[in-house]
């Protein structure tokens, strides 16, 4: 049995290298880039990974689609550049490839987050399981240009070992994923119907603090926990301005509200 790594990459130079030696283990790792002006597309293939590049940006759903349809293991990975694999994880994912026939057709893999200098422990991200291995064939992922997802066809089950995700080194980070984020998921919530007003943007910004910082415990998370609940809450409140605005521009998303 083989194992095939998928992710997806722009611009990660400062992530690739790390991310691809946590799973050197796999027997084929197949990376798809969309346009990267850095150093990503080199240093993924000095280390062994097949380069998939692509002219375009269909969305991060059927961009890891991409990657799956050219894998060719019977047993696939998919990870993020920003995500790390441990040795013990490592270790329990190999047993599975390496014992052929699987008491599961796909596997859930607990995520351990990075906000700024600290691994979270609740704030709503711990715990946090996530499928990520899978038998080809038997998953594939939402068309979903952002907060995409992998859905299984089959029994899934827990893997005892957890990954690492370095998902915000710094509050530059932040800022800029929530302005993209919400731009992305906002133009997706407006094609699909979805229609916002100022108000209903501090409503959902609200309770998006609430949730995070006392129903999902953040403030046991410190001073980090209440960033973090900032944080979300920018970001559902500017998801749901941005629809309102693409509404005031007659449903035009390229305006880039």
């Amino acid at each position: 049995m083989r194992l095939s790594v998928i992710l997806i990459t722009k611009n990660e130079e400062h992530n690739i290298g790390d991310c691809l030696a946590s799973v050197a283990f796999a027997d084929e790792i197949i990376v798809v880039d969309s346009g990267s002006t850095d150093n990503t597309v080199a240093i993924a293939r000095a280390a062994g990974a097949k380069v998939i590049e692509t002219p375009d940006w269909p969305g991060f759903g059927p961009q890891k689609n991409r990657a799956l349809d050219a894998a060719t293991g019977q047993w696939v990975l998919s990870i993020d550049a920003d995500e790390r694999i441990t040795p013990d994880l490592a270790d329990e994912i190999h047993a599975i490839v390496a014992t052929g026939p699987a008491t599961a057709d796909a596997y859930e893999i607990s995520r351990r987050s990075w906000y700024c200098g600290k691994f979270i422990r609740r704030s709503g991200w711990s715990p946090d399981y996530v499928t990520r291995l899978f038998k080809r064939g038997k998953a594939r992922f939402t068309d979903h240009i952002v907060h995409e997802r992998l859905v299984a066809d089959g029994q899934v089950k827990r893997l005892k070992g957890h990954m690492l995700h370095y998902s915000f080194r710094n509050y530059s980070q932040v800022l800029s994923k929530v302005d993209s984020y919400s731009t992305l998921s906002a133009q997706q919530a407006y094609a699909r119907g979805k229609r916002a007003s100022v108000g209903k943007a501090v409503l959902h910004g609200w309770w998006a603090f609430m949730r995070t910082y006392f129903f999902k415990l953040g403030f046991l998370d410190g001073s980090h926990g209440l960033a973090l609940a900032i944080s979300n809450a920018e970001g559902s409140y500017y998801r749901y301005l941005k629809i309102w605005l693409i509404g005031q521009n007659d449903g035009q998303p390229s305006s880039q509200p």
